[in-house]
């Protein structure tokens, strides 16, 4: 096979990328492939502990699928015995632990999603219960052998927690030397992930050079932020997009990036060239967002939809109109003690807000409103509920009032 020239690759695999480890060896290992028509082993790694897969674990997907395109080999590790134990990566407390009903469940999904970012038709995917299953008790002690405690305790994790105290189980030790085992197993020449997992990738050096092996590459790729612009991106902190969301609730996600998040999220997430990038950073930052959220939305949807998310977004909050879809606040007369209510209750009546104070804040902060034109309610305001009266708590939080007998 004909590979492209070895620095075209170098371009594209460095684009997004934090770290590679060790960096020098990488062109060495794309010019012996190049120069055999041999594709390099490129292997990502997935414990299916979970179902839904957000944008934050498409960024070393994406990586993945650039080497499928330069012609190399992915393979994909179904980590179904890892997952059993839990990956201690970037925690101070032990993971839960899954049944293997639970994991294989998971898995299913989890390639189902994948097939949106990567072609799973032209990739390996193993599992690597494959080989761990197969093990005896003492060619595990033999695994085990090759890793110190020492060495185990320099992971910043184990570290944190040895320092605090905190309880470390024998099984999570096991975590990172069944990863670098998987690389082992597979002949990995390079390993895809995070920078959390440095210490798993340099240990499958080690173990793959105790083998007399060619050593793997470690290409890592910075962590992406949430729409908080701080934390990483992820489910439990609702700070996430999902790639199995409506086009229109991913539109409405984006248009709430911070705007000095915009360059990471179009370098990581897009493939348009990078000067490209800057003169559309160097623009009105909400046509920029809207340009990255479509060019992200086409590819999980389609250009068609991606087109109507942007326009209903700009109709029904970018340009003040009223939503598609409004829901109706049903507000019995026999809770209202007089016929005309403090703004500040009613809020709370319709469902708005959970309390009165949290009401009152919002009017305060002149972000609540009345009608179809949004007029602002004044603090201290008295409002005779009608049906068909609308209410707006900012711009994602409104209703259309039904007012029973």
């Amino acid at each position: 096979m004909q590979f492209p020239p070895v620095e075209e690759q170098l371009a594209l695999i460095r684009r997004g990328v934090e770290k590679i480890v060790p960096e020098n060896e990488l062109a060495e290992k794309l010019k012996q492939s190049r120069d055999s028509g041999k594709p390099l082993r490129v292997k990502y790694g997935i414990d299916p502990t979970g179902v839904d897969l957000h944008l934050g674990h498409t960024v070393p997907m994406r990586k993945m699928r650039q080497f499928q395109e330069l012609g190399h080999q992915a393979v994909i590790i179904i980590g179904n015995y890892t997952a059993l134990v839990g990956d201690p990566s970037g925690r101070d407390e032990t993971r839960a632990r899954l049944t293997a009903e639970q994991v294989e469940a998971n898995a299913v999904d989890y390639l189902n999603q994948l097939s949106k970012v990567l072609d799973l038709d032209k990739a390996e995917v193993v599992r690597n219960g494959d080989w761990f299953s197969a093990m005896n008790f003492a060619e595990m002690l033999e695994l085990c052998s090759k890793v110190t405690v020492a060495q185990l305790l320099t992971r910043d994790d184990f570290s944190q927690r040895f320092k605090e105290e905190t309880a470390i189980y024998l099984h999570e030790c096991l975590y990172p030397i069944m990863q670098a085992w998987d690389s082992v197993k597979i002949a990995a020449d390079i390993e895809l992930g995070g920078t959390e997992q440095l210490y798993s990738f340099m240990l499958a050096r080690d173990l793959q050079r105790d083998q007399k092996m060619s050593c793997q590459i470690g290409v890592m790729s910075p962590i992406l932020v949430g729409l908080d612009g701080i934390r990483r991106m992820g489910k439990s902190l609702g700070n996430y997009i999902g790639i199995g969301e409506s086009a229109y609730e991913m539109m409405k996600k984006f248009m709430q990036v911070p705007d000095d998040c915009m360059k990471m999220y179009f370098e990581l997430l897009t493939d348009l060239p990078l000067d490209q990038v800057d003169g559309l950073l160097a623009g009105h930052p909400k046509e920029a967002k809207t340009t990255l959220a479509k060019t992200i939305i086409t590819e999980y949807h389609d250009a068609a939809h991606a087109d109507e998310a942007a326009a209903r977004w700009q109709r029904e909050i970018g340009g003040g109109g009223l939503p598609a879809d409004i829901p109706v606040a049903t507000i019995s007369r026999a809770d209202l003690k007089e016929e005309a209510v403090p703004a500040a209750i009613l809020l709370k009546l319709a469902g708005l807000c959970q309390s009165t104070g949290e009401a009152r804040r919002s009017i305060k902060q002149g972000g609540a409103y009345i009608g179809e034109d949004k007029q602002r309610i004044e603090q201290d305001q008295t409002i005779t509920p009608e049906n068909g009266m609308m209410l707006w708590v900012g711009k994602k939080r409104f209703c259309r009032l039904e007012v029973s007998d």
